[in-house]
């Protein structure tokens, strides 16, 4: 079986890989498609990593051929930098995806293709609890760029020309490495970087309602939503997937808990009214029922979570039950 995934030398895209490899039964080939190259998995025969521009349709064209069962479109300008730059972001955002459906449609056999979405195709004046059907009102232009993209796949699938699965995912924390432009790259920020010993500067108050979800979760139902069958999907492709809904401030708090009042004390507030404004347009309450009922995943409690990062980061330090 040949997976293509974009963004694959990102964060999301070096895990997926690694976990489809790990849970694959049978051949598998991965490619890796992405603006750089990593060397993470040389030395499996299985995944080759290529560098790629996926807005050029002819590149795309002899990446994803007549062999290949599975797109996961990764790929994405993030919130910051797409409400920053707007042309770039409209071009990966949406015209790259467009590129990835149009090529994806010439094939013999319509490929799955796994569309990252975001929460934030949402904003605007929300119910209490989000759902499934509830209408799209973004209010920033990555949100926008993504709702467009959830409309391709959806009507893609329709045609019949991809299998096409949407999935909404929940910020995502706690993310290792270094922050990025995301609008949301404090809520890991807030905790990764106490919890390494430095400064974290939070730029939202401490009610802010999020909805997250940590990175072994999501990528479980990464990889889950290519086993799913397009019958149980029924007419719509898109799926808000389970979260945890928390605030800012009850972040801190289970960070205090698990960590001690001296890691709490490396956080600062210092407000951002971008990033707030972008944020706080997000819900933070969903009904996730049918995404529970087709199998996919969610955290038991943000404790877990942050015990998670600390057994990744620090494997030789004791983690506080």
């Amino acid at each position: 079986m040949k997976i293509v995934i974009t963004g694959g030398a990102g964060f999301l895209g070096q895990r997926l890989a690694k976990r489809l490899l790990e849970k694959t039964v049978g051949p598998l080939s991965l490619l890796l498609v992405d603006r750089v190259t990593t060397g993470t998995f040389d030395a499996d025969s299985r995944v080759k990593s290529v560098v790629c521009d996926i807005t050029d349709g002819a590149a795309v064209e002899r990446l994803v051929t007549s062999d290949t069962a599975v797109v996961y479109h990764l790929a994405a300008i993030v919130s910051g930098q797409a409400e920053a730059e707007f042309d770039l972001g409209m071009k990966i955002n949406l015209e790259a995806t467009r590129t990835l459906l149009e090529t994806s449609r010439r094939l013999p056999v319509p490929p799955k293709f796994v569309f990252t979405s975001s929460l934030a195709v949402f904003g605007g004046n929300l119910p209490a609890i989000v759902t499934d059907q509830t209408a799209v009102c973004p209010q920033s232009s990555y949100g926008a760029q993504k709702a467009m993209g959830e409309l391709l796949v959806n009507e893609f699938s329709r045609r019949g020309f991809v299998d096409g699965r949407v999935l909404r995912l929940p910020t995502i924390s706690v993310r290792p490495g270094k922050p990025n432009r995301a609008a949301s790259s404090f809520v890991s920020g807030i905790i990764r970087e106490p919890l390494n010993g430095q400064p974290a500067v939070c730029p939202v108050n401490r009610d802010v309602l999020l909805w997250l979800s940590s990175p072994a979760t999501a990528i479980e139902n990464l990889v889950h939503a290519h086993t799913i069958s397009a019958q149980s999907l029924g007419a719509s492709r898109t799926v808000n997937l389970p979260g945890l809904s928390i605030t800012v401030g009850e972040m801190i708090q289970t960070l205090e808990r698990v960590a001690g009042p001296e890691v709490v004390a490396r956080i600062r507030f210092q407000r951002d009214e971008v990033a707030e404004r972008i944020v706080t347009s997000w819900p933070g309450r969903f009904d996730t029922a049918r995404a529970i009922s087709l199998g996919f995943h969610r955290d038991p409690d943000f404790d877990s979570v942050v015990r998670a990062y600390q057994r990744e980061s620090f494997p030789s330090s004791p983690v506080k039950p």
